[in-house]
């Protein structure tokens, strides 16, 4: 007995029928289900991939928006403080200019009473230096002067004589 040439043809042709039956299955019925698991199995893998590319694509958009959005709120936020400055600076300047005019007012009211002050008290020496004069005068004299529109016309034009004398 040859196992390359055996004297019995019949096992080698049913062990090839056998083998060509198995053969015609496996490729009409395994194959095919493998080939379509595998295609889906590649378009999962795929399709995840381009999911996952997707998701990162989305997910770089909504973060390059949320830095847009932070750097529009600190621009904002930094038009708002300088807003508040100026505003701040004007109202400063506002009130130190309200102050400078009360102070100038304030000034020129106290000015203006302290001349009012002046001519009173003026106008009280001049009075009271005619009659101290014409008191004086009198004395002098030996007479009364008490002549109201004489004396008070000798004391006007002494005072102002007084008043135009150059001071040596």
């Amino acid at each position: 007995m040859n196992p390359l040439f055996p004297n019995d043809f019949y096992e080698p042709v049913i062990g090839l029928v056998v083998f060509l039956v198995t053969l015609f299955v496996v490729g009409k019925v395994l194959i095919p289900r493998l080939q379509k698991t595998l295609v889906e199995r590649a378009d999962a893998i795929d399709g995840g991939i381009r999911r996952a590319e997707e998701a990162q694509a989305e997910v770089r958009n909504l973060q390059r928006q949320y830095h847009e959005q932070l750097e529009e709120a600190r621009r904002e936020a930094a038009r708002l403080r300088e807003e508040a400055r100026e505003q701040g600076a004007q109202i400063r300047a506002e009130f130190r200019a309200q102050a400078q005019a009360e102070a100038r007012r304030l000034i020129e009211t106290a000015h203006a009473q302290i001349e009012a002050d002046r001519q009173a008290a003026f106008a009280h020496i001049r009075t009271e230096l005619g009659r101290l004069s014409t008191d004086l005068a009198g004395r002098i004299i030996g007479e009364s002067l008490e002549d109201d529109v004489r004396h008070s016309a000798i004391v006007a034009r002494f005072l102002d004589e007084l008043e135009n004398r150059p001071v040596s």
